[in-house]
């Protein structure tokens, strides 16, 4: 059961320590791969496309660990203030 979860994780982290020139390679190859070709507009659109999806996708799993920090730190939000009116 481990071992996946931790190949997962090593995959995951491959992902963060691409340099910007390996991970744009990377991307020109997905493109490629989908039948663009290098040089034309739908290839550049291409190339956004997933530097964009990235970017979200990045923004989406920063926001989410910010959640579970603040959830881990506070507790529910509602205790709280709950607490505090009473104090």
């Amino acid at each position: 059961m481990r071992i996946p979860i931790l190949a997962t994780l090593a995959g995951l982290s491959a992902c963060q320590t691409m340099t910007p020139e390996e991970r744009r390679a990377a991307d020109e190859q997905r493109c490629l791969s989908y039948g663009f070709r290098r040089g034309t507009d739908a290839f550049a659109t291409c190339l956004q496309r997933i530097d964009l999806d990235r970017r979200a996708e990045s923004r989406a799993n920063s926001a989410e660990m910010m959640d579970r920090m603040a959830w881990d730190l506070n507790g529910p939000y509602i205790y709280h203030d709950h607490w505090r009116h009473h104090h």
